[in-house]
């Protein structure tokens, strides 16, 4: 399994799901519930992000293909939404967005996976590593990847209250502006590759 895209993969992953930050938002959710409620929708949210995140890398080339859409558009495209998305997490302060929770209210797909876990980011930097993937080592280090990111992220929700805890507003402020960071360099090397493709094509 080639170490360096395994690697690569899980940063990139890491970065745009933010684990951390989202358990922080997955703590709000629960707060007043129940700890096996809390756990539920944990292991229900990053089972449903996987799934979503695997369809996407095995099928979301070809679905582009079928729209006419060029992978190397998809990279400058990606890349935009992605800095933008950067750019709030670096000049923004929290958003204080809540949705409703409860024992009687599954929140593992809105708002956990969509857009938490699995959004428009996350499924736009998925496809654009497995479409640089032309071997099956490559393949499988990506596969487990994802794997690794969501048993990870399984984990921190499952802690939500500790993470909390932890590392208080004012980490979770550094954390999220330092994340912030680092997505927009990797979004300004999504669009520097695509249009270097674009050019040479």
């Amino acid at each position: 399994m080639p170490s360096d895209i395994f690697l690569h993969a899980l940063t990139s992953y890491f970065v745009i799901i933010d684990p951390i930050g989202t358990a922080l938002i997955f703590h709000g959710l629960t707060a007043d519930c129940d700890r096996g409620y809390a756990r539920r929708m944990a292991m229900r949210s990053t089972m449903i992000s996987a799934a979503i995140v695997l369809v996407f890398a095995f099928f979301g080339e070809a679905l582009l293909n079928k729209l006419g859409i060029s992978i190397e558009a998809l990279r400058v495209s990606g890349g935009l939404l992605l800095f933008i998305t950067a750019f709030n997490m670096v000049t923004k302060g929290e958003t204080g967005r809540r949705w409703a929770s409860g024992p009687e209210v599954d929140i593992s797909v809105f708002p956990m996976s969509i857009p938490l876990l699995s959004g428009p980011g996350c499924l736009t930097v998925t496809i654009l590593l497995f479409s640089q993937t032309p071997t099956l080592s490559s393949s499988l280090a990506l596969v487990a990847a994802v794997l690794v990111i969501y048993a990870c992220t399984f984990a921190v929700l499952s802690s939500a209250n500790r993470v909390k805890q932890v590392i208080g507003r004012t980490g979770d402020d550094i954390l999220r502006r330092l994340l912030g960071v680092i997505l927009a360099a990797l979004s300004i090397q999504f669009i520097t590759d695509g249009l270097r493709q674009i050019m040479a094509g």
